[in-house]
């Protein structure tokens, strides 16, 4: 498993409750793109339109050597693949307790390029100055373990 790109910004902007995979639907210049690690999932959220799922701001950056029949639209809205069950047990989580749909990583599962997904509730900002404590907290006992060796 080879993973594309991480949503670093999710795991500080929100508290992760359930994690989900989901395949995507795209073109054969962005799974080309994709394999030179052209993908940034900054910003990128889900939404579920019609009965599907919809992956929004992804940015796959544009193939050289696409040729003229590429998308010339780098953040165009992208089509999340899942069972009609597993769609609809997210609707009823995002609806009844005021959750988003963010994901987490980009990744090759086999040949396929797969979509972790996360249901996510917001952090408040004391919460996300106490995570950035934690973390400078963390970070100083490694170093003084470090220096102890």
């Amino acid at each position: 498993m080879k993973t594309i790109a991480f949503n670093r910004s999710a795991t500080f902007e929100y508290f992760i409750e359930e994690k989900f995979e989901a395949g995507i639907v795209l073109e054969g210049a962005e799974v080309k793109s994709l394999r030179l690690g052209n993908a940034n999932l900054k910003d990128s959220f889900c939404f579920i339109r019609g009965g599907q799922l919809t992956l929004k701001n992804m940015h796959i950056a544009v193939y050289d050597n696409a040729g003229a029949f590429n998308s010339k639209d780098s953040k165009r809205d992208r089509r999340l693949l899942m069972h009609r069950r597993e769609i609809d047990k997210i609707v009823g989580k995002i609806n009844e307790k005021g959750m988003t749909l963010i994901p987490l990583s980009l990744y090759f599962k086999d040949s396929l390029v797969k979509v972790e997904l996360a249901l996510c509730r917001g952090k408040q900002t004391f919460d996300k100055r106490r995570s950035i404590a934690e973390k400078d907290r963390k970070r100083d006992l490694e170093r003084q373990l470090k220096n102890f060796r």
